[in-house]
């Protein structure tokens, strides 16, 4: 009763930790509401004011009313952090924004004000959003990891935290159940998938001597493993560290901005306040140096330059949404057309990550389907993912399968069974040596030219001679190919692919595809290694969509993640996400960055340009306020305009462009006959 009576009692963990989880989910909800309510509440009220002020004959005073709510909703979190700074000696643009919106104010340009503070809001509102990723990221990391362990020692089992598993313990683990810690088996024997930690696109086979690795997941077989890392230690809570520091380093980087933010907004206050109180002091006229320094606040507040990023990349994210690209956030789309080298992960990204029966090569006298029936059949009470692919295939010819007994699986080999009252045998060379058949020379090389082209190549025997070969292989995307085409057709001078799997399998790939570089055999710490070796030759775009490539994702220039196959990591670690798994997308989204980068140079050149006439005019000649709001207003609407062009690209790129709307259809298996003498 000890052990089930732990079970229940250690529950009261994962709730907690789920009602943890809810309590974090809401505060966050919370703060994106309040936020986004704010700067809709601003772009309303402003909206509502001019309206009455230019469509109605409302009193002036309910105007203004709603002007000083639009003032209080678009600037409340602005004018606070400008406090905030000033506390702590920092000026920054905030504190601009709003002395420009209280200056428009002063001079009765309250539109001019609410828009501006309306914008800021906006901006707020996404970052929030933003802030979030690096949490989600690492809180869907750990989740992987169970909370609990079964410990076995002479008290018999007990149930522990994972956390209270030490160097030298002893851990059963159940069929189907996530392995707890980084182990090597003392006993038992089954197949494992790893895939989330390692890459490898099968499950692998685990015996005694062999390490498992904690978050993978166990197969049909019982387990007794001896802990050999503690669990701040494990490979998974490696992964946890490398995707944390990956993304700081990346905020840092982001933050080169921060720089300008201070002398700009220093420059400008100062340089209204000279321009109202030089004049006075030379005896100048109050009102009509106040007028000119106020002028000057609101034609040098970078409205225009603000806003002419966001109109475009807002435009090019609604744009990238239809097409089924989910982008976080405009920087993001602004650096995938920046990026020189695209690095590829191969299971779930180049290919499906699943096996499919792609070779069945019979002897003579022996029909391809009455081969497969008699695999099938004995496949079909196995529970790998190879066997799986195999009674896939039969089933969708039609096959039916025939009566098994005395089936057997061997670990690491293969499977035998009786199928309909004739002895046979599913599995590799060594499982024939095994039984003491002879594999002919020739049969022997086929099994190698399957292996070289990335093919789980099998036998099929009897208890006398061989029947036949098949080959297994985790499909690769019709579209793939096209892809790696498509990007270089842009300009990415060189295309990667990084896998844990061996290079035997990933170089197959790797010139199906028509992929540059192949790095194989790889841990997540490797592709990290790698991601920053690439990143000396310019910037590099990684796409992947396994907890394995996590840190790669997140310390690539660029992180790109497959929407449905990809894990819970991959798509928080991510910049952009390719929803509907649809590698195709990826070709358009590089090109719509590069045409949204160009059409921002041009909107920055505008606002600049106007800026800096309208600031020059205030200096020297002084301009009447309606006039520079005219000039501020008009830059301000040529930049969005400028940028809602990005809404209707694609409709004339070329079909290359947009792959994915036709799909080939997966291979099927290769009949073709094997001749054996």
């Amino acid at each position: 009763m000890a052990a089930p009576l732990a079970r229940n009692i250690t529950t009261v963990g994962p709730l907690s930790s789920q009602f943890n989880n809810a309590g974090r989910s809401l505060q966050q909800f919370l703060a994106h509401w309040k936020l986004a309510l704010a700067a809709s509440g601003a772009w309303a009220l402003t909206f509502a004011a001019v309206a009455l002020d230019h469509l109605t004959t409302a009193q002036a005073p309910v105007i203004v009313a709603l002007y000083v709510l639009a003032y209080l909703a678009g600037g409340l979190i602005a004018a606070r952090a400008a406090i905030s700074d000033l506390v702590d000696r920092t000026v920054n643009v905030d504190l601009l924004m709003v002395l420009a919106a209280i200056g428009a104010a002063t001079l009765d340009a309250w539109a001019e004000g609410a828009i501006l503070l309306a914008l800021f809001a906006t901006s707020n509102a996404l970052e929030h959003h933003a802030l979030d990723r690096t949490r989600n990221a690492v809180r869907a990391l750990m989740e992987l990891s169970p909370d609990e362990a079964t410990v076995l020692d002479d008290a018999g089992e007990r149930i522990v935290p994972t956390t209270d598993l030490k160097i030298g313990m002893t851990i059963l683990v159940r069929p189907g159940e996530k392995i707890a810690a980084d182990a090597e088996v003392v006993s038992g024997a089954s197949w494992v998938d790893q895939s989330a930690i390692t890459g490898e696109s099968v499950p692998v086979a685990r015996a005694a001597g062999d390490t498992v690795f904690a978050g993978s997941v166990n197969g049909s077989g019982a387990l007794r493993a001896r802990v050999s890392r503690l669990s701040s230690e494990s490979t998974l809570a490696r992964i946890v560290r490398l995707v944390e520091e990956a993304q700081s380093r990346k905020s840092r980087s982001e933050r080169f901005t921060d720089a300008f933010e201070g002398p700009y907004a220093i420059g400008v206050i100062a340089t209204a306040f000279l321009v109202a109180l030089v004049p006075i002091a030379l005896g100048a006229d109050r009102s009509d140096a106040f007028y000119r320094a106020m002028t000057l606040l609101v034609v040098a507040s970078p409205c225009a330059l603000v806003i002419s990023t966001p109109a475009a990349t807002l435009s090019a994210i609604a744009n990238a949404a239809r097409h089924g690209i989910l982008v976080k956030g405009g920087s993001y789309l602004d650096g995938i057309g920046a990026t020189t080298t695209v690095a590829f992960d191969k299971t779930g990204t180049l290919t499906y990550g699943r096996p499919a029966l792609t070779d069945l090569r019979t002897t003579a006298g022996m029909a391809e389907n009455d081969l497969l029936r008699r695999v099938a059949s004995v496949e079909h009470l196995s529970e790998h993912p190879i066997a799986s692919a195999i009674v896939a295939e039969a089933s969708a010819r039609g096959l039916s399968l025939l009566p098994v007994d005395q089936f057997r699986a061997r670990p690491g080999m293969g499977v035998t069974a009786v199928v309909d009252g004739e002895p046979i045998a599913v599995g590799n060379i060594a499982l024939f040596r095994d039984l003491g058949i002879v594999v002919p020379a020739d049969i022997a090389a086929t099994l190698q030219e399957l292996q070289r082209r990335g093919r789980t190549a099998m036998l099929i025997g009897s208890d006398r001679h061989i029947l036949g070969v098949a080959g297994v292989a985790d499909v690769v995307r019709p579209e793939a190919a096209a892809v790696v085409a498509a990007l270089k057709r842009l300009g990415v001078r060189r295309t990667v692919m990084l896998t844990g799997d061996n290079d035997l399998v990933a170089r197959a790939i790797a010139r199906e595809t028509g992929i540059d570089d192949v790095y194989s055999d790889l841990l997540p710490e490797d592709k990290l290694d790698v991601i920053r070796a690439l990143q000396r030759d310019g910037p590099v775009l990684m796409v992947g969509d396994g907890v394995n490539d996590a840190p790669a994702l997140a310390a690539a220039d660029l992180g790109v993640a497959m929407g449905v196959g990809g894990t819970d990591v991959a798509l928080e670690t991510a910049d952009i996400v390719l929803m509907g798994d649809d590698l195709g997308k990826l070709p358009f989204a590089v090109g719509l960055s590069r045409k949204m980068r160009g059409i921002i140079r041009v909107n920055i050149g505008i606002s600049l340009a106007v800026i800096t006439v309208l600031v020059l005019s205030t200096l020297s000649v002084g301009i009447p306020l309606p006039l520079g709001v005219i000039g501020h207003e008009g830059s301000t609407i040529i930049v969005v305009l400028n940028g809602l062009r990005l809404l209707a690209y694609g409709r004339d790129r070329e079909p290359g462009l947009l792959l994915g709307r036709a799909r080939a259809s997966e291979p099927v298996a290769d009949g073709r006959p094997l001749a054996v003498s």
